[in-house]
């Protein structure tokens, strides 16, 4: 895969975003119009949330260019943990919006509701056409240039079109059985849930990150082999990984001859290197420590994913 320039991720980062920026803003004043009209307090539940969907866009454009800049002197591993609390802080604000509607569904779901009008459900239906399709392109691009900011806000797209299904289904059973008001409210609650679900699956990875999680045992278990696959390698020990950014750095020890040149141990250690950049797309950083197989200090040779 051609490796994408940090000016080409910008890029391509906020031509998305303010894209998705521009539906958002647009879908709730649709929705917020359309809810207040139609009497559908689902609706204007619906608009609030596309509306922090904007705030998030926000967030994406402004922290783009901080997280893409190259490393530099006070940050040698690059700017990849801003993006990485940048997708935290998209999380905890959908836990926010989702909290607030929780309580406004309770509070109102045994008082008498007013039927909500066609209007709700036909924008409800445009909206669930539209996030989806911001969905789909969000998600795309986020894996191709490997950003968990794109790939939250993707998600925050899909809960915002997921979150206007009880919107339309509420409006159909209250025109069909106008007794069953209440459904809009269950509907706002219903709302409440998916968004909340949402900010659980950004947040709770993004924390993760932050404190360091190290890439999962599969991957260290294929790290060890494409390591002890390269010509010269006799065993592997202290492998670690840890999060940076969108991936994850790892180090580890590598037993070669004792009696080799420094010469041959450094393309040993380029070989391992690069074996394990090319072949694992989530591993943006190596260091490979060379030791003499017959030194006897040097610990255990086991690998233990878990480091």
């Amino acid at each position: 895969m051609k490796e994408i320039s940090s000016e080409e991720r910008l890029y391509r980062t906020r031509r998305l975003t303010l894209w998705g920026l521009a539906v958002n803003f647009l879908l709730s004043i649709v929705k917020a119009i359309a809810g207040l009209l139609a009497q559908s307090g689902a609706l204007v539940a619906d608009a609030i949330h596309s509306l922090s969907d904007c705030i998030t866009d926000v967030v994406v454009l402004v922290g783009a260019a901080f997280w893409n800049a190259p490393p530099d002197a006070e940050h040698p591993h690059g700017h990849g943990r801003i993006e990485t609390a940048a997708s935290l802080g998209i999380g905890l604000s959908l836990a926010v919006v989702g909290c607030f509607f929780v309580r406004d569904a309770v509070l109102s779901i045994t008082e008498p509701q007013p039927i909500p009008g066609w209007a709700a459900f036909f924008v409800a239906l445009l909206s669930i056409g539209t996030k989806e399709g911001l969905y789909r392109w969000t998600i795309i691009e986020g894996r191709r240039l490997q950003s968990q900011a794109l790939l939250a806000n993707a998600w925050h797209h899909r809960s915002d079109g997921l979150s206007s299904i009880p919107v339309a289904l509420s409006v159909i059973a209250t025109q069909i059985f106008p007794q069953l008001t209440f459904l809009d409210a269950l509907a706002t609650f219903l709302v409440a849930i998916f968004i909340l679900k949402a900010a659980f699956d950004l947040s709770w990875p993004a924390l993760g990150a932050l404190l360091d999680r190290g890439a999962c045992a599969e991957t260290c278990k294929r790290i060890e082999a494409l390591a002890l696959e390269t010509d010269g390698v006799c065993s592997i020990h202290a492998l670690r990984s840890r999060s940076i950014g969108s991936g994850y750095q790892v180090d580890l020890h590598v037993m070669v001859e004792g009696d080799l040149t420094v010469r041959e141990g450094h393309r040993i250690a380029k070989a391992v290197k690069q074996r394990i950049l090319q072949q694992e797309p989530d591993i943006l950083e190596v260091l490979v420590h060379l030791e003499p197989k017959d030194d006897e200090s040097s610990g255990p040779r086991s690998v233990d994913p878990c480091l």
